[in-house]
């Protein structure tokens, strides 16, 4: 076993312990924090796939600005922990999917194939142009509407979010 592999077996039990945390805490702040840990681990598995471009979009992405995000709502919201409202009908619902899910998931990867790489791009083209440049292009090019339309969305959001927060203060 080399060190990459034990590297990566802690990173995986880091990020299944952070994981359960999210789901597990009582506290939105804590599960919050739990997320953010997450997301550390997912940049590391993009790092350890050659995929540095992600990796830092990951964290200066999901980790900064969406947990920022996240932890303002939460403080605006005033979010209050209450155990006692749950119910068992809840719960037991909650249970029945989540172990539904985690069987067809078991499911679709026992019976899938791993396929080949289809397309233009190749490890010698990634490594002649770089990450960045590959996914700037197709992004500015072929993709040019959705990223467009993802901005307006954002916008609207931040706009909604400071007119609940002023309503909020009047």
């Amino acid at each position: 076993m080399d060190i990459s592999s034990v590297f990566f077996a802690l990173v995986t039990v880091v990020a299944v312990i952070s994981a359960l945390m999210v789901v597990l805490c009582k506290n939105p702040i804590n599960s919050a924090l739990s997320l953010v840990l997450t997301f550390f681990c997912i940049a590391t598995y993009y790092a350890m796939l050659n995929a540095p471009f992600m990796a830092a979009v990951q964290i200066i992405v999901y980790a900064g600005a969406i947990m920022v995000l996240i932890v303002f709502t939460i403080m605006l919201l005033n979010i209050r922990v209450d155990a006692n409202k749950k119910s068992t009908h809840q719960v037991a619902l909650g249970s029945v999917i989540g172990i539904v899910t985690l069987l067809l998931a078991g499911i679709f990867l026992s019976r899938g194939k791993v396929s080949a790489p289809v397309g233009d791009i190749t490890n010698a083209v990634i490594n002649n142009t770089g990450h960045t440049e590959l996914i700037g292009k197709v992004m500015f090019t072929d993709f040019l509407l959705p990223f467009e339309i993802t901005s307006i969305l954002l916008l609207v959001a931040i706009i909604g979010a400071v007119i609940l927060a002023k309503r909020k203060l009047s």
